[in-house]
């Protein structure tokens, strides 16, 4: 349920909610504005009788019982976006944000290449893979801390926030020396343990649907990370598994704005796993400007065609840079509406 305190309730009576809350077993969560604040209530069994208790304090506006089943991450929860800070940029706000990069670090020189040529074409973010799950147990599975060394080096030289993978409980230390934003890929997306420590890590982290997952269940995901103390997730639509074979994956492009209905996390789309071709990237990259994403993470390789993995969907320098200007009359329109939305949210106030 949400309790909505009433106006400048003081931090006295807002503990005293609190801990009655408490009392009956649940855990709270508190989102603190200029002049209310609102408690989300989360736990197990009837909550009937704790509503009843709380609407009788004084201090309190209104209660209203949160019928879905993800709590924290739900619109019922809270109705304005969440906009996530990472090194000077604003993810879910009034800016589209590109995250690009390849697909996995293979060498000093390749990423940093890469990092230059991405920053230099509005990239505010540097994705590449220092541990990469492979189908293939001889595939290349990523260079590990050395790749994270690269990334850092190359966050110093660009300004560049990096966006890299973790795949296990045990990385999340490790990962989070060196990653501004930590992501999870579709095959962890219901890796429980790790979700539950990034809800510790104390970083931002980015959250793949998996690749026959419901949007129910990609919510459930957040929410678990959500619920052990991270408020910070990013939701990323990466394209599904379907019959249909002409490209690697379905994009499932509706998903956007039906999360964007759902939940007030960030909705981001990957352009690049969704389609598995090069010369789709670009019309899916528009196709989820115009249908309200709040950003893209693209795959973008030197030399795609020598990669040691995802070359096929991965753009090369000038492509990337090519796409980029073609999305700014689309950028145009995106920024309008989104002023237009949040007009309208803060008429229904």
């Amino acid at each position: 349920m949400i309790i909505s305190m009433k106006l400048r309730a003081t931090r006295e009576e807002i503990d005293e909610v609190c801990e009655q809350v408490k009392q009956f077993g649940y855990k709270v969560h508190s989102i603190e504005g200029e002049e209310r604040v609102v408690i989300g209530v989360v736990g197990v069994g009837d909550v009937t009788a704790c509503m009843e208790s709380i609407e009788a304090m004084p201090q309190v506006d209104n209660v209203v019982r949160i019928s879905a089943p993800y709590k924290f991450v739900s619109r019922e929860f809270r109705k304005e976006k969440t906009r996530i800070k990472v090194n000077g940029t604003e993810i879910g706000g009034d800016e589209f944000v590109v995250m690009a990069g390849p697909c996995s670090v293979e060498s000093e020189k390749q990423i940093m290449q890469a990092a230059e040529a991405v920053a230099k074409a509005g990239a505010k973010l540097l994705r590449g893979g220092a541990f990469k799950p492979r189908t293939s147990p001889y595939d290349f599975q990523g260079m590990e801390e050395e790749g994270l060394k690269l990334l850092e080096k190359a966050k110093r030289a660009t300004g560049l926030a990096i966006i890299t993978e973790v795949m296990s409980e045990r990385g999340v230390d490790l990962v989070a020396q060196y990653a501004d934003v930590m992501q999870v890929g579709a095959r962890n997306m219901q890796n429980f343990m790790l979700l539950k420590a990034l809800g510790k890590c104390g970083r931002p982290v980015l959250l793949k649907r998996g690749l026959s997952s419901t949007v129910k269940e990609l919510l459930m995901s957040a929410e678990y990370v959500t619920a052990h103390g991270n408020p910070d997730v990013i939701l990323c639509e990466r394209g599904i598994r379907t019959f249909e074979t002409a490209t690697r994956n379905t994009c499932d492009i509706a998903a956007i704005p039906v999360l964007n209905e759902l939940t007030h996390l960030p909705v981001i789309l990957d352009p690049s796993h969704a389609t598995g071709k090069r010369s789709l990237v670009p019309a899916v990259s528009r196709a989820g400007v115009a249908i309200g994403a709040d950003g893209l993470i693209v795959e973008v390789h030197p030399a795609p065609e020598k990669a040691m993995s995802d070359g096929a969907q991965s753009l090369d320098l000038a492509q990337f840079q090519k796409m980029m200007a073609e999305l700014q009359p689309y950028l145009e329109l995106w920024r309008e509406s989104r002023k237009t939305q949040e007009a309208a949210l803060s008429a229904g106030r």
